[in-house]
């Protein structure tokens, strides 16, 4: 830890920052972005010289004395081109020399190698070209949509987006966001097999070697069966590998061929333009075309993971040597996409040379496209060109070093560790060391809990008891399912008459949920049938976004009910009552686990999310900055424990607050030995130190429940409540 003052000068303002080197140069933008209210993204940091101040550079030995230019207009264009020459030449001149001889030397050696079997390559390729080509098939895409919950995964996917504050996407985003629904769906659905379950008694088998098709399973393309006999009943299962996806819209069912295959299909089905990917060391998976990122995706159905390209060299440790994108318009060589360690792959392309191999790839690419349009062809080309080019950039830039890639998840421990692609469960995620700066869309969630103060105000006045207040709000629950189990986009529902003196309460205390409702984006209006409705109030995703806040926050006010030892009006307090939530505050960590683990997951209200930090357990902080750079004073904080792994959850901790952003902190509160007893447990903490205004709070967890059993650390949400105003 290096600890520095810098001078900051801003237009006409000088700030002094207190910064600690470890915490990163995201923190410093971020502290700055607290003092000058220029967004991180905005900033141009200078030293020295006017040298500009990146996360490349040595934090501990830039100058004292730093500049701060806002980036706008022509110069934030010119910054962006200067940012673009550093990527491009992110590679040292040296380093990229040893890498073209180290290429040049590869290609020679191949040259003695190879065996030019072209043959081969073809006899390899071709099975899979014929395979895309069902994937155009419109009965097979037909089913396969008919297989799909389509309006779930469309409000999935607007959730997702609404999540991030856009709530009025492009199509072009939502193409984007329905695909990455469907691949976690896909991964859900589908069902990895190791040895197939006896068909006679559903016990365990072990493999007996392979048999021969039969004309059923020929039918669908099953050229090899697999035999497996039963440890108990000695009963002889088949597994035949099917070849057409029709087929595995049916059996659900395979390795990574069927499901690679399968999913491509849907892919197909839904428009996505979309290609299967053969990686001659035994994987295969699948590309799409992303309009929003202007690419090709790299997504992998058997992992549930998207856009990470480097899985398999750096996650999975594989050798790589071809790596083949076979669509129903051409067959191109992508290696390159899945390697930064291309001369080590070039050594390993013994098969047949490069030319022979461009050849071969430009003859069955020339075969599919005969039947196509000279100007298809033309705008083919020149998309190849680009994307060929867009690799070759890839393939020269340092990768950062912040990201982490976990070993292979399907498939047994044992397949896995016989291929040499197993990482311990502790390890296998996909995290990040370094966090941007990330907005809290959280606003319906302050909303949601503001809106129980005249609900519960009313339920004193009517209820009889704690039972009687319980069993009404559990009545209001019962509608809310009922409108979550409707399509999203027409969600209405009627408001049933309950025969007893908790429903004849509830009745007369229904406008009292007035207030509640419209943080749901619902509303209540008379049926046509003189019946009290439940209907929507404005963007039906909204109300999607904010159902499982309420669900949460309806059994967490319920559970404090039974805990009053008397519902009166000393009742209506916190944590009863959580009023003065902060929201929609800008949130940087440590850490996070990407994609669903990450920092703004504290603040989402839900049980469903978590944040995760992956090096936590030996200390991890995550920083709140206040909306608009208010001073707020903080009288209390909630945290909930996640949803599994207890010897993950947080023990000793310190918050403190700032008055100046983050250049210096005052410690508020600190914890030491907590415990959560169960999954979704929230634990309620008074802040001792009053009086004292912030627009900024930090939580340093110092340890996790179990240290020796962990490296990580996990939260389910952090609630921060201010004092009135």
């Amino acid at each position: 830890m290096v600890a520095r003052r810098l001078a900051v000068s801003h237009n006409d303002s000088i700030f002094d920052v207190d910064y600690d080197t470890d915490d990163g140069f995201e923190v410093l933008k971020y502290q700055l972005f607290s003092l000058t209210s220029v967004p991180p993204d905005q900033q141009k940091i200078l030293g020295r010289d006017d040298q500009i101040v990146s996360d490349e550079s040595d934090l501990t030995l830039i100058s004292d004395k730093l500049r701060l230019v806002s980036i706008d207009g022509v110069e934030e264009e010119i910054v962006a081109e200067e940012k673009e020459k550093l990527e491009n030449l992110a590679m040292s001149d040296e380093e990229l020399a040893r890498l073209i001889q180290a290429e040049e030397e590869a290609l020679m050696m191949q040259h003695f190698v190879s065996r030019d079997s072209k043959k081969e390559v073809e006899q390899r390729i071709w099975p899979y070209v014929n395979q895309v080509q069902m994937y155009e098939d419109p009965h097979r895409q037909e089913m396969a949509r008919k297989t799909v919950p389509v309006d779930k995964l469309e409000e999935k996917a607007l959730i997702s987006l609404g999540r991030e504050g856009n709530y009025k996407p492009t199509k072009v985003e939502q193409d984007n966001a329905f695909l990455l629904q469907l691949l976690f769906w896909f991964k859900q659905s589908f069902r990895w097999v190791n040895a197939p379950p006896c068909d006679t008694c559903g016990n365990d088998t072990r493999t007996q070697g392979m048999g021969d098709a039969n004309s059923s399973e020929k039918l669908y393309g099953a050229s090899r069966v697999e035999l497996y006999r039963c440890n108990s009943c000695s009963n002889i299962t088949r597994f035949p590998r099917y070849n057409d996806p029709l087929k595995l819209l049916e059996t659900r069912k395979g390795r990574c061929g069927e499901w690679a295959n399968c999913f491509t299909l849907y892919c197909r089905a839904f428009g996505y333009d979309s290609r299967l990917i053969l990686d001659f060391t035994d994987h295969v998976w699948t590309e799409c075309f992303s309009s929003s990122l202007e690419r090709w995706m790299h997504l992998d159905p058997c992992e549930g993971i998207y856009d990470n390209p480097l899985l398999y060299e750096k996650g999975w440790k594989k050798n790589l040597n071809y790596v083949f994108a076979i669509a129903k318009d051409g067959v191109h060589d992508v290696t390159k996409r899945y390697t930064r360690k291309w001369p080590e792959v070039l050594s390993r392309r013994n098969i047949i040379s490069e030319p022979f191999l461009v050849a071969v790839l430009s003859d069955i690419t020339g075969e599919l496209r005969k039947t196509l349009s000279a100007e298809v062809i033309s705008a083919l080309e020149e998309r190849d060109r680009f994307e060929m080019n867009v690799i070759e950039q890839e393939l020269h830039r340092k990768d950062g070093p912040s990201v982490s890639l976990p070993g292979r998840l399907s498939g047994d421990k044992e397949w896995r560790i016989a291929r040499s692609e197993f990482v311990s469960d502790e390890k296998n995620s996909l995290s990040s060391s370094s966090c941007p700066v990330r907005k809290c869309i959280d606003d319906h969630v302050t909303n949601i809990y503001s809106a129980f103060s005249p609900v519960l105000s009313k339920l004193i006045e009517y209820s009889p008891s704690k039972k009687a207040a319980a069993e009404i709000l559990e009545i209001f629950r019962k509608i809310l399912v009922d409108l979550k189990n409707l399509p999203f986009r027409t969600r209405r529902t009627s408001v049933k008459s309950v025969s007893s003196s908790s429903g004849d309460i509830f009745s007369k205390m229904l406008s009292s949920f007035d207030q509640l409702l419209k943080a749901l984006s619902l509303k209540s209006e008379f049926g046509v049938n003189g019946s009290i409705d439940i209907c929507l109030a404005s963007d039906p995703v909204k109300t999607s976004v904010a159902l499982p806040v309420v669900f949460h926050a309806l059994d967490d006010v319920i559970y404090h009910i039974e805990q009053c030892a008397r519902l009166d009006s000393r009742s209506l307090s916190w944590p009863l009552l959580k009023l003065n939530r902060l929201c929609s505050g800008l949130v940087l960590a440590s850490g996070e686990e990407l994609p669903f683990g990450i920092a703004t997951c504290a603040f989402d209200g839900t049980r469903m999310s978590k944040w995760e930090e992956p090096n936590g357990a030996a200390g991890c902080w995550i920083m709140y900055q206040v909306a608009d750079n208010r001073m707020v004073e903080l009288v209390a904080y909630e945290l909930m424990s996640a949803n599994d792994a207890p010897e993950r959850d947080p023990k000793d901790w310190v918050l403190e607050g700032s008055e100046n952003g983050g250049s210096s902190w005052h410690l508020l509160d600190k914890r030491t030995s907590q415990m959560f007893d169960k999954r979704f447990q929230r634990k309620a903490f008074a802040v001792g130190s009053s009086g004292y205004l912030s627009n900024a709070f930090r939580f340093r967890f110092i340890a996790v429940r179990d240290k020796n059993a962990t490296s990580r650390f996990q939260i389910g949400s952090i609630d921060l409540f201010a004092g009135s105003s």
